[in-house]
């Protein structure tokens, strides 16, 4: 099925690359809620695709999955904690941007919504609420 990845296409003794993307949108971030397991709130992002660099694939799918195009894509920082995703071993790259367009959820988003910083989920997919906290803490500091 389109926008399936094989997970049994990769070798189990190697991490699988993924990127994840803080949108900055309309004085929030931009979190979706998840289509397919596990369940819950996230930030945008997904696997990266053979040939595919980390940057297009966080521009790819942060359209994808939210509609929106995104302005001042930075790198933040990669996470690579073996236990970061319940399903594999993954090593994301995360980005942060500011968005713009029409927020939309689609792809693997059931939902795409702004969250003002206060009212951010506790829980979240994955160690997204963890990159959400160290992300707002740099910021903060600059």
């Amino acid at each position: 099925m389109p926008g399936q990845v094989d997970h049994a296409a990769f070798h189990p003794r190697n991490p699988v690359p993924t990127v994840d993307i803080i949108i900055e949108f309309e004085g929030g971030i931009v979190l979706i809620e998840r289509a397919n397991p596990p369940a819950g709130w996230a930030l945008p992002g997904g696997f990266i695709d053979y040939g595919e660099s980390a940057e297009h694939a966080a521009v790819r799918e942060a359209r994808e999955e939210t509609g929106l195009e995104l302005d001042g894509l930075s790198q933040f920082h990669v996470y690579s904690d073996p236990r970061r995703d319940c399903r594999m071993h993954t090593i994301t790259t995360v980005f942060s941007a500011r968005g713009s367009g029409r927020l939309e959820g689609g792809d693997d988003a059931k939902l795409a919504r702004v969250f003002a910083v206060g009212e951010l989920p506790d829980e979240m997919a994955f160690d997204h609420r963890r990159i959400i906290d160290d992300y707002l803490r740099e910021r903060d500091d600059r």
